[in-house]
């Protein structure tokens, strides 16, 4: 039985009800509270956590749950509980369970799993004191080393939320790695796989015949000196799994827009703009909603954004938006404040069908609006990989870049004679201003992978004889190496 269990209601469960839910396991168990509050605990009656609850969430963004889940609710709003059992205690996910299906009970609403759901009272069998007590508050974690916080996921897709992000920020705070634990069964979302790209956070598939392997690039896996580590062989070379096969191409592709913003930081700055707009001129309409985590709960304002944002600065603030239900969208963004100014790295990814053309003539006009907002650099690229835009554990084709614009405040600090005189016969035009225009570099229509050789080619021209060595990176590090066989 899974460990997380969701109850989806119409209403705010409140108090009392929240309480008849944590009841499920007889009055003998006992109720805690942690992150100030924000996470409500069914202990044992040693006080020993079993079931961990999160605060509801009212998801205001229509197709979330279904996104999420796979598990259709009614249109409307709704308040999505989620509670996290114990992977220690065998009746921890059944006490889950009939927390999750209590509260639907009451409510009205519906549980995720379904299977999962009972109003049964669960009594407490095992013997807690032979169990060793767990070595971190946070409640994601299920096992804790010196290097590594390991996160157990049964679910079929794993989202970023609040429990993984917070699992995140405490692994780094303590320089541990993050590595998420699935059957071969899991996808991710893509904030997920944005939060998981590059060591030594790992996605650990455990495949019932092939062992486990690192669902991003293959590498089979064993658990050593606390940590799941590359199998090498007498050579030192890493294997890749069997079971990391790519998978048949089904048509399906991914447009991808990789961008940087960068805006003077002053008391008028409203962040979210350039997202929004390329969200208008890709989709025909703005994102749907945004959040911190996933579920993505809030509709779509700038200004809630930029307040969230400016309330969190030094500090950076990272995000996710969401498109409309008729068209895939997911979208990272990472508030940056640095020297120059308030910084906005995003990506954005949209999904097409086999009977859908991407829009790439849309991305010329699109860089000239993004200029007038700061624009520093657009990667945009085409990948052949699922419409749904999840990330499943096995190989994918890398995405092959479309075009790259230079935007007109960074193609003079580099130097126009330069930037527009690239090597390799590509030649630049000019979108915006007319006296200060940005650049636009078209490189092909998505599949001839030998436009990466290009593309290194121009950033490398472009960079490194400015010295901005920090902006070659991002551009270079787009995918997670595979490992030879």
């Amino acid at each position: 039985m899974t460990k997380d269990v969701i109850a989806l209601t119409p209403e705010m469960p409140d108090l009392p009800t929240l309480l008849a839910g944590l009841y499920a396991g007889g009055p003998d168990l006992g109720v805690n509270t942690t992150a100030d509050g924000a996470v409500v605990q069914l202990c044992a009656p040693d006080g020993r956590p079993l079931v961990s609850v999160e605060a509801p969430i009212l998801v205001q963004v229509p197709g979330e749950a279904t996104r999420l889940l796979g598990h259709a609710v009614e249109e409307g709003p709704v308040w999505w509980t989620e509670a996290r059992a114990s992977t220690a205690v065998a009746e921890a996910a059944r006490l889950a369970g009939s927390f999750a299906g209590r509260l639907a009970t009451v409510l009205g609403g519906t549980v995720w799993p379904p299977e999962a759901a009972t109003t049964d009272v669960i009594p407490l069998t095992t013997d807690i004191s032979a169990i060793p007590a767990p070595a971190i508050a946070a409640p994601a974690v299920d096992v804790l080393t010196d290097t590594t916080a390991v996160v157990i996921q049964d679910r079929p897709l794993i989202a970023m939320t609040s429990w993984l992000s917070d699992a995140l920020r405490t692994a780094a705070g303590s320089d541990r790695a993050l590595q998420i634990v699935t059957p071969p069964t899991a996808r991710l979302t893509l904030p997920t796989r944005t939060a998981l790209r590059g060591l030594p956070n790992r996605w650990v598939v455990q495949d019932p015949e092939h062992g486990y392997y690192d669902g991003l690039s293959g590498a089979v896996l064993h658990w050593k000196n606390g940590t799941f580590t590359p199998v090498q062989d007498e050579q030192g070379a890493t294997r890749v799994a069997e079971a990391f096969a790519p998978a048949p191409d089904t048509g399906d592709r991914q447009l991808i827009l990789t961008l940087r913003t960068r805006h003077p930081a002053d008391e008028n700055l409203i962040l979210g703009r350039a997202l929004e707009m390329a969200f208008r001129h890709l989709t025909g309409a703005p994102p749907a909603g945004w959040s911190s985590a996933e579920p993505v709960n809030l509709p779509w304002s700038t200004r809630q954004l930029t307040d969230l944002a400016r309330a969190r600065a030094p500090r950076p603030t990272w995000l996710v938006a969401v498109g409309h239900l008729d068209r895939p969208a997911v979208a990272t963004v990472r508030v940056l404040r640095t020297p120059a100014g308030v910084e906005e790295d995003i990506t954005l990814a949209l999904g097409y069908g086999s009977d859908e053309t991407p829009p790439l003539n849309a991305i010329e006009e699109l860089a000239t609006v993004l200029d007038a907002d700061g624009l520093v650099t657009l990667l945009t690229s085409l990948r052949a990989a699922r419409r749904d835009l999840t990330v499943p554990p096995s190989l994918e084709a890398p995405p092959v870049p479309v075009a790259f614009t230079l935007g007109s405040d960074e193609a003079e600090a580099i130097g126009r004679a330069r930037a527009g005189h690239p090597p390799l016969g590509l030649t630049p035009t000019r979108v915006g201003l007319e006296g200060k225009p940005a650049l636009h570099y078209t490189m092909g229509d998505g599949t001839d992978p030998d436009s990466w050789s290009t593309f290194q080619g121009l950033i490398r021209h472009l960079f490194t004889a400015a010295g901005s060595t920090d902006m070659i990176r991002p551009f270079f590090n787009t995918e997670t190496p595979v490992p030879k066989r």
